[in-house]
């Protein structure tokens, strides 16, 4: 549902988004563009000797792609047309490695919607990035300015 608004959010609502697939050229313009050349995810020797194995997305990387992944539902499904700005996150957690070739989807539900005043409201939601077997890799709470509907609505 295209949402217009802070109070067309309800509390326990859950969306999944689609999936995307975690590439080399991810990790490779995320480095580039970030400047992040750990060889935790550059250098395939170095990588094969960490507990990993292999090389693994950055944190960021995978908290970026994922929660931006709330886009592909449309662009009024999880931040309203009155969005104002993002307000903040809290309590990221990297719990699970991603690799080249996994595909992470985003999990979020509302938990909060706060009146800040007259005109604008707080919407906040738990969200977790999980992989293919639906295990989480990235879980945290964010908190979106949004504008109020008109009291003439």
């Amino acid at each position: 549902m295209e949402k217009l608004y802070w109070e067309d959010f309800e509390i326990g609502e859950k969306l999944v988004t689609p999936g995307r697939t975690i590439t080399e050229a991810d990790l490779v313009m995320f480095s580039a563009f970030t400047g992040d050349w750990h060889p935790l995810h550059t250098n395939v020797e170095y990588a094969s000797k960490t507990l990993f194995g292999e090389r693994i997305a950055h944190g960021m990387l995978v908290l970026v792609v994922g929660s931006a992944l709330g886009f592909r539902l449309g662009q009024y499904a999880t931040l309203p047309k009155s969005f104002i700005a993002f307000y903040g996150i809290d309590k990221v957690r990297f719990t699970g490695a991603v690799k080249v070739g996994d595909t992470i989807h985003l999990e979020t539900e509302v938990l909060e919607a706060t009146a800040k005043d007259d005109e604008r409201g707080i919407i906040t939601s738990k969200s977790s990035i999980k992989n293919q077997r639906g295990e989480d890799c990235c879980v945290f709470t964010t908190k979106f300015l949004c504008g109020r509907a008109p009291k003439d609505k």
